[in-house]
């Protein structure tokens, strides 16, 4: 049996994955996830697709991006040591705003630790909005 090499891990646990379009590279990445990040990850991804069907997935800058076809990308999360961070690019135009301040005006960031119980219908709401509003960095 050949010896797969596992994807690094690079400080605060976030997975080293290779830029890639679509779904392949963003489920390498969920899945080199560390520990309780993993499952959160796999909640994300899911509610990320049923929420925007026609979501677009890549791996950019070892995170997970999601965006519409000629929008560009709406939302990433990364990994660090305690917590999840969602970034939502256009954050500051989402309602509620997300709770966590960027240095870039027009993003806000929502933080997801080990024991917090996840507002998935919050979430699906800001999911949805950021993917109405114009996205960052074309495809």
């Amino acid at each position: 049996m050949k010896n797969v090499d596992k994807p690094k891990l690079l400080s605060g646990g976030n997975p080293q994955i290779p830029k890639g379009d679509g779904d392949s590279p963003v489920q390498a990445y969920i899945a080199a996830m560390p520990g309780w990040k993993r499952g959160i990850g796999r909640s994300l991804d899911a509610l990320i697709a049923r929420t925007v069907p026609e979501v677009r997935k890549a791996v950019r800058w070892n995170s997970p991006f999601y965006g519409i076809e000629g929008q560009g990308w709406f939302l990433s999360f990364h990994c660090f040591t305690k917590y999840i961070k969602i970034t939502f690019l256009n954050g500051s135009s989402l309602r509620p705003v997300p709770p966590v301040e960027s240095k870039h005006e027009a993003v806000r960031y929502f933080h997801i630790h080990e024991d917090d119980q996840l507002d998935e219908e919050l979430l699906a709401s800001w999911i949805r909005q950021a993917s109405e509003l114009p996205g960052e960095h074309m495809f």
